[in-house]
Parts: structure tokens; sequence; C-alpha cells
């Protein structure tokens, strides 16, 4: 089993084929997200006893265990648990076992990376959206929404209320490209043709009082992205 550099939010992959493995842990951890790599169903098992992860992308076929049969474990635990099946199995009786195994999504190999991660993003989203206060861990970054607390390293962070938001909604969406129109939108609740330079000054604010412990880089011509050194 490998992990990753602690960054964003865990994703425990279990796969025992090595390069679809390091494929996809490359993949996510590119787009933010710390990944757990574990090649077996019991390192599995242990891995989640050590760290609830806030998803998982479970390979059907493992060498020591039935990947359905994990499934059912991991959904009798976790009720709420995100739980995504990446196997080669894409018979419709599979397909039909394992979401009756408790699976949220089942994705069949060969798979579009791009594809994979966009689904991974729509089931955090909706986790999110089960627990909206849940903290959010990004390395020495903790944002706290439920009391509107960021802290680095313990220390509280002196934010605005809409610093604060804008830090909240770069961290639920690590490592995605955000255009400062969606910022307006989503952040500000204002329509695309407001302007953007409110944007721009508060992320020059954030910038400063975050120093190097995550990153918000600039996209030319797109907007930006939080990124996690």
């Amino acid at each position: 089993m490998t992990a990753s550099a602690r960054t964003g939010r865990l994703v425990l992959l279990v796969e025992d084929d090595a390069s679809i493995g390091r494929a996809m842990t490359d993949a996510l951890e590119s787009h933010g997200h710390r990944v757990t790599w574990c090649r077996s169903g019991s390192s599995a098992t242990t891995s989640v006893e050590a760290e609830l992860p806030d998803l998982v992308l479970l390979d059907a076929g493992l060498p020591d265990i039935d990947g359905f049969t994990l499934c059912r474990w991991l959904r009798e635990q976790h009720a709420d648990l995100p739980i995504v099946l990446v196997t080669a199995r894409d018979s419709d009786i599979d397909i039909v076992v394992g979401l009756d195994a408790g699976a949220n999504d089942y994705v069949t190999k060969p798979f579009s990376t791009n594809v994979l991660l966009a689904r991974v993003r729509a089931h955090l989203r909706s986790s999110d959206a089960v627990d909206p206060d849940a903290a959010i861990s990004l390395r020495t970054l903790r944002i706290e929404p439920g009391s509107y607390v960021a802290t680095i390293d313990g220390q509280p962070l002196d934010l605005r209320r809409r610093e604060f938001e804008l830090l909240l909604y770069f961290a639920r969406n690590a490592g995605r490209a955000l255009t400062r129109e969606q910022l307006l939108s989503d952040v500000w609740d204002l329509h695309w043709e407001s302007s953007t330079k409110t944007v721009d000054m508060h992320i020059v604010s954030l910038r400063r009082k975050l120093g190097d412990a995550v990153e918000i880089v600039t996209i030319r011509g797109v907007g930006y992205r939080l990124v996690v050194p």
C-alpha cells in the first residue's frame, strides 16, 4: 500500500493492477486529492479502520476477496460513504450485483480518466451536500464551515466573511479551474455581467493571508485554481 502526501479530500483506491493504480493515483493527486492506494481487500479494510476516506474507488477483481463482498462490508460499516466500483466486469448482471452490493456508481474498464474524475467530483459534492459543515483539511490548512473558522497549523486566520466563503469554495473544488464568473455567481450570488475586479481583489488578500500553506494560481484566460504545494 502506498499513500500520497496529505492534500485535500482522501480517496481510497483499491486496485491490484500496478499500471492502472499508478495512473489513477497520479490523476487524482494532480486534481488536489489525497490518495491511499491499496492492492488487496485486507489492506483496504485496515486502511478504512485507520482513517475513513471521503470516497472509495473499488476494483471488483481483487487477489484476496471479491470486490462486491468488500463493497457490502464498506456499506454496512459506513452508510454514507461514496463507493464507485471500477472494473472490467461489464455485463448487466455484474452491474446489478455491484449496485445492489451498495455501490453508488459503476465505471467499466477501459475508462476515460476525465470521466472518472468528473464522477469523483460529483460524488464528493453530493457528500458535501449531506454534511455541509464537515471540516476540510488541506495539509496545514483546516476549514470549519459551521463555525466560520480557518486555521493554519492551528493558528486562526483573520478572514472577512466573504474571504472565508471564497476560501471554502476553493477548498471544496481543490484542483479545479474556476472562472471569475463562476466565483461571482456561486460565492457572491452575482450575475456574470458584474465586474470581476472584486474577485481579483479578494484573491490578492487571500493569497497574502494564506502564505505558502496553499496556493491560488492564476490560469490565464480562464480564472483560478487552488493547489497544495
